[in-house]
């Protein structure tokens, strides 16, 4: 049985970009959006052309030079926001434009101090206003974490009839568990006329560390299209990381979903992204963190490099990475130890190895990792 295709959006240039201190400059975007499309991202949202003429020049330029994949500008559901992003996309070979509002009551009666009926009616407008310019347009219902269920398959059943494409389902304070999001994704799918018409996509904050798992809890109950950037980078706490929602998608066959993304570039793109943006990758991050395939607990290690598979559900080239880390320390045992000698080219017998392990052990107590030049010194001596 083929696998269901997942849509990736990828909004690192975008919802990434607002992260303080890493605003990219045009050169800087243009670099990151072919390597998003040589990834193979379905979708790359790539910026918000009303806020700055900056950001309408960059969404401008990536939109002529992109072809394999679509171009997305975002606005607020407002004609000038839309008019901004119908002119940035123009040129594109696939565009879609990106508009919605908030339908919480959070944002309803605090944020646009208005009515339901109004916020649903400005949506359908800013739909059929969108459609003037492109026929692939996505509405985005803000904070449809927090928002009653049935007011928003009533927007939701409105703005499809209007002519969204996609209707987008953000959670957008990262509030939700597993189990709610997803059953949110469940309800609207029985209860909004045309829902199956259209994708369904998620769009999930990290502000409780849940953001993948909501992602894939959303795709095992419809969703279609998945939001997400690299590094997980985003407002607050972030985004859904790309590489964990692809990984996980193609590492549970039993899930029967795929994306297009092409896996082996996920290191390289995260390291792209990370020194673009100036916005570190923490060593322990799932996937494409330096620590991910890197082991020194001496249990962990005898393990490994009798089978790779008995700690690492991944295989490192898979996501570019060259090899599996055997780092030494005070907690690596004599395997570890004799494995990286042999690396060096100090092929020492098992029965040998207990005065040189001996040693071994007061240079790690003494620097904590031990290197490879401590190695040549150590089995040289």
């Amino acid at each position: 049985m083929a696998h269901k295709h997942i849509q990736i959006f990828d909004t690192t240039l975008r919802d990434g970009e607002q992260v303080p201190g890493c605003q990219l400059n045009t050169d800087e975007k243009i670099e990151i959006a072919l390597a998003l499309e040589k990834l193979g991202v379905d979708i790359m949202e790539v910026g918000f052309p009303i806020s700055s003429p900056g950001d309408f020049e960059s969404v401008s330029k990536i939109a002529g030079i992109i072809t394999e994949s679509t171009v997305c500008a975002l606005s607020r559901a407002v004609e000038k926001d839309i008019d901004a992003a119908a002119e940035a996309v123009k040129n594109a070979r696939m565009p879609r434009i990106h508009t919605g509002i908030g339908t919480s009551d959070s944002h309803v009666f605090s944020k646009l101090r208005t009515t339901r009926e109004h916020v649903l009616e400005r949506g359908v407008a800013a739909v059929k206003y969108a459609k003037r310019f492109v026929e692939d347009v996505e509405f985005y219902a803000e904070d449809a974490g927090r928002t009653d269920n049935e007011y928003l398959a009533k927007v939701l059943e409105a703005v499809i009839e209007a002519g969204a494409t996609v209707v987008n389902i953000p959670d957008t304070t990262g509030y939700c568990l597993p189990w709610q999001y997803g059953a949110k994704i469940n309800y609207l799918k029985e209860h909004v006329k045309g829902i199956d018409k259209v994708h369904i996509s998620t769009h999930c904050h990290n502000d409780l560390g849940l953001a993948t798992a909501n992602s894939i809890a959303g795709v095992e109950h419809g969703a279609t299209q998945v939001e997400c950037t690299i590094n997980g980078i985003g407002e607050r706490a972030g985004n859904a990381s790309l590489e964990e929602v692809v990984m996980i998608l193609r590492q549970h066959q039993d899930l029967n979903f795929d994306t297009r993304i092409q896996s082996r570039q996920l290191k390289s793109m995260s390291e792209l992204v990370s020194t673009r943006m100036r916005m570190p990758v923490q060593p322990n991050k799932a996937i494409v963190g330096s620590n991910a395939f890197s082991h020194s607990s001496g249990i962990h290690q005898d393990g490994v490099i009798k089978s790779r598979e008995t700690y690492e559900i991944i295989d490192p080239l898979d996501v570019g990475v060259d090899e599996s880390s055997i780092v030494l320390t005070a907690r690596s045992g004599r395997a570890a130890l004799k494995f990286r000698a042999a690396k060096l080219g100090f092929d020492v017998e098992r029965e040998q190895m207990e005065p040189y392990y001996e040693a071994f052990l007061k240079i790690a107590d003494e620097k904590k990792v031990v290197q490879d030049q401590d190695l040549l010194t150590l089995f040289s001596s």
